[in-house]
């Protein structure tokens, strides 16, 4: 039986997502002067991140051991999303770009090898969760990163650094 709860749960990050990728300078607004918007953002994600993880487990299934791939799967994914971290930062990570930063364009790996390295990364952490949560609940969630690559697909380089008020 398909948990409405649950599903609501997996996609509840992405409308805030796209509301600050669509309107960056109404969040700035909202934080107020003074507040990063990167950092209020990653607060805000943190927390929408933690009630996703709740809705997956709320539906799952555990048994041990998980299937070798799993491990592998998990290990690629989260390996994928430190490096995008440790590449761009928070900064980079939460929109820095669309809230008037000067983000500069990396190009070392992951980046310039896997295009959107930290959504592959989390869609791959995902599929790992299969042996454990039902398919219904992790293609919802991929849908959503699916989405996510869909909306921020026409970001220019050359239009980065274009400061909000």
């Amino acid at each position: 039986m398909v948990s409405i709860v649950a599903a609501a749960g997996v996609l509840l990050p992405f409308p805030f997502y796209y509301a600050l990728w669509t309107n960056p300078q109404r969040w700035v607004d909202l934080c107020g002067r003074g507040a990063d918007p990167c950092h209020r953002m990653a607060q805000v994600s943190h927390v929408l991140k933690a009630l996703q993880l709740l809705a997956l487990a709320s539906v799952a299934t555990f048994s041990w051991p998980p299937p070798l791939y799993c491990f592998v799967l998990l290990a690629a994914g989260q390996y994928l999303n430190f490096k995008v971290y440790q590449l761009l930062g928070e900064a980079g990570t939460y929109y820095g770009v669309r809230f008037g930063k000067k983000i500069p364009w990396v190009t070392e790996f992951p980046f310039g090898y896997i295009k959107d390295p930290q959504y592959v990364g989390s869609i791959l952490s995902l599929v790992a969760v299969l042996c454990w949560v039902p398919f219904l609940y992790v293609l919802l969630w991929s849908l959503g990163y699916v989405f996510m690559i869909w909306l921020e697909r026409e970001e220019d380089p050359a239009t980065r650094a274009k400061p909000l008020s």
